[in-house]
């Protein structure tokens, strides 16, 4: 009972971090809803999916941008958190003084070397930001732009090979539908 209640805790603390963090940061959507509902989805869908609980996992999950987007150090996360946690963030980490161009290309060469757990991570959340494009796109992305980043992201997860079987069936589910999205030039609704 008292590790449940460590594991609650612990996710809590990181989910509360993370919403400090990323407080005057909004999704580029047309509803431009707060970014901590992105983080809690990627967690949710990772614990959902999941054969049993992995507490680090779920709190990485909670913190994946913080490097990238809130300017958190590895070390600080590490200092917060734990080890684990910090190197579960640092792997789904891009280098934000490359060029975009280039960290979309190394996401593709670099997905099958992750670990099993980063897999997941990346997987979850290539599937809600691509329900995000769908459902609420940017104003300023056209069709096609969508169609690129969901081709992207089909491209990075279809290299994983460590998927769990519900977190691989969600993202056949989700490619399937966008598939059909694609084929109708986005005038179907995605959902």
């Amino acid at each position: 009972m008292s590790e449940c209640l460590d594991a609650v805790r612990q996710i809590l603390a990181a989910a509360h971090f993370a919403a400090e963090r990323h407080a005057n940061q909004r999704r580029k959507g047309r509803t431009a809803e707060p970014y901590v509902n992105h983080l809690l989805e990627v967690a949710e869908l990772l614990a959902r999916t999941a054969d049993q609980l992995d507490t680090n996992l779920i709190i990485a999950a909670l913190l994946h941008d913080v490097i990238e987007d809130a300017g958190v150090t590895r070390a600080e996360l590490v200092a917060r958190f734990n080890e684990d946690v910090a190197s579960l963030v640092a792997e789904v980490t891009d280098d934000k003084l490359l060029p975009k161009e280039m960290r979309k290309a190394l996401q593709i060469e670099n997905a099958p070397h992750k670990s099993m757990r980063a897999q997941a991570l990346s997987a979850a959340d290539k599937i809600a930001n691509v329900r995000s494009i769908a459902s609420s796109p940017p104003a300023n992305w056209n069709f096609e732009r969508r169609v690129e980043y969901v081709r992207w992201a089909r491209q990075v997860v279809g290299r994983y090979s460590s998927l769990n079987g519900r977190l691989a069936a969600e993202f056949r589910q989700i490619n399937d539908e966008l598939q059909e999205w694609e084929k109708s030039g986005g005038t179907n609704d995605f959902f």
